[in-house]
């Protein structure tokens, strides 16, 4: 969430930075100013009544004391006025407020100057590629011929059990999944980021403090006897550790990797691009999550985007980094990179991670903090990436590893998954 301050003191850059996302931001900015001078006029006026209200309180006692009763009731009269009055100006306080959190809440974050002007996916930037595309000619099948004929994931089980989107994994498919996680956590783990196992249901608070509520496309599965969220993501639960916290300076940074089932509606998601393990209700991910100091949390987006590098790098993988233009940015990001797969079999780039920088956006709403050197509160940067997300990985590694003898597994999963090749049964 913006800061009223912020968005004061640099009105016409918010507006032209919101720009990028392809939103006209003056209405709604002006409306922001509008409401906090309301608030605070309002606060102003409440302020004078309550301190009247307590002068007038302490000269009625006074009065009392000296034995002037009558003249102390003609007062008690004037505060009886005063307290309907304050009354009023708390009821107006507190509805101008709510309004104006509730204008501030649907407000995206502001993008970055990196961030590429665009309208959608189309214009999106490539900033790097890596690894080769195999020949593997017009006999390649996509990943769900080859989880059938292999007999290594079962889509049609998975939709007898709960419905589309919910694949079952078995055999050698079930240990590549098991394989995938543990590799990413150990390279997550080297690199420093501390393990945490995470609940999978989150309260409407952790929801609102990452910014995945309001839910504006309705793609969170809600338990709503309970009023819980199923988490559509680790970053949620992860991030939320920290949520309402004063952090040290010296505890800066914090990094963390969880791996956790995910769960998203994905409604209105329709077509052949979603076949498959193309995009899913109920999927497999692993996550790092850091908070950093403000002056360092871009040096630490581009570890970020290295480390994920080293991954792809040792899977063997062709994949390439592109960074979102403003039309396709997410709502709290201020500067995102996504890494994409290359798909031979259905000749074309599949989105498998995001590693995002939201500067102070999701720290506002979460009220995370650290005090500086100075001994002032400051708010945080949060980041976060996928580190990976597997239903997308499983299919770049079956369609782009198929040979003859079976489906390959890169040298560094071996010792995970005890295999070389996923052979037919």
């Amino acid at each position: 969430m913006l800061q009223v301050p912020f968005i004061r003191e640099n009105t016409d850059l918010v507006i032209a930075k919101l720009g990028k996302r392809n939103i006209d931001a003056r209405p709604l900015i002006d409306k922001v100013i509008d409401l906090d001078e309301q608030r605070r006029n309002t606060q102003t006026k409440l302020d004078s009544v309550l301190a009247q209200s307590n002068t007038l309180s302490k000269e009625i006692g006074n009065l009392f004391k000296s034995g002037k009763a009558e003249e102390a009731n003609r007062l008690k009269l004037k505060t009886t006025e005063l307290k309907e009055e304050s009354k009023q100006l708390v009821e107006e306080l507190n509805r101008v407020t709510h309004e104006l959190g509730e204008l501030l809440h649907n407000i995206p974050n502001v993008p970055h100057d990196l961030v590429p002007e665009g309208a959608s996916e189309d214009d999106n930037l490539e900033v790097f590629r890596a690894g080769d595309v195999p020949e593997l000619g017009e006999a390649a099948l996509p990943h769900w011929e080859l989880a059938k004929q292999y007999d290594i994931i079962d889509f049609e089980l998975g939709n007898k059990i709960t419905g589309a989107g919910f694949p079952v994994y078995k055999g050698q498919g079930a240990k590549l999944q098991r394989a995938l996680i543990s590799y990413f956590l150990d390279k997550n783990t080297e690199a420093g980021y501390e393990e945490f196992q995470l609940p999978l249901l989150v309260n409407s608070d952790s929801g609102f403090g990452t910014g995945q509520l309001p839910d504006k496309e309705g793609q969170m599965y809600h338990v709503t006897a309970d009023n819980l969220y199923l988490i559509p993501t680790a970053e949620v639960p992860a991030t939320n550790i920290f949520r309402g916290d004063l952090l040290k300076e010296a505890e800066l940074p914090k990094a963390l990797t969880g791996y956790t089932p995910c769960f998203r509606r994905e409604a209105g998601s329709y077509g052949a691009h979603v076949r498959g393990l193309n995009r899913l209700h109920q999927f497999d991910k692993v996550e790092i999550v850091r908070l950093e100091h403000p002056e360092r949390s871009y040096k630490a987006l581009d570890e970020m985007v290295e480390h994920v590098k080293g991954i792809m790098n040792e899977l063997e993988l062709p994949y390439r980094v592109i960074r979102l233009c403003g039309g396709d940015l997410g709502f709290t990001s201020a500067l995102t990179y996504d890494f994409e797969v290359y798909s031979t079999a259905q000749k074309r780039w599949l989105v498998i991670s995001s590693v995002s920088n939201f500067e102070n956006y999701q720290a506002n709403r979460l009220k995370l903090r650290f005090k500086n050197a100075e001994g002032k509160s400051e708010l945080v940067h949060t980041l976060n990436g996928s580190s990976l997300a597997l239903p997308r990985v499983v299919a770049g590694l079956l369609e782009n590893n198929q040979t003859v003898d079976g489906i390959r597994i890169p040298p560094v999963l071996v010792p995970y998954t005890g295999f070389e090749f996923i052979k037919k049964t």
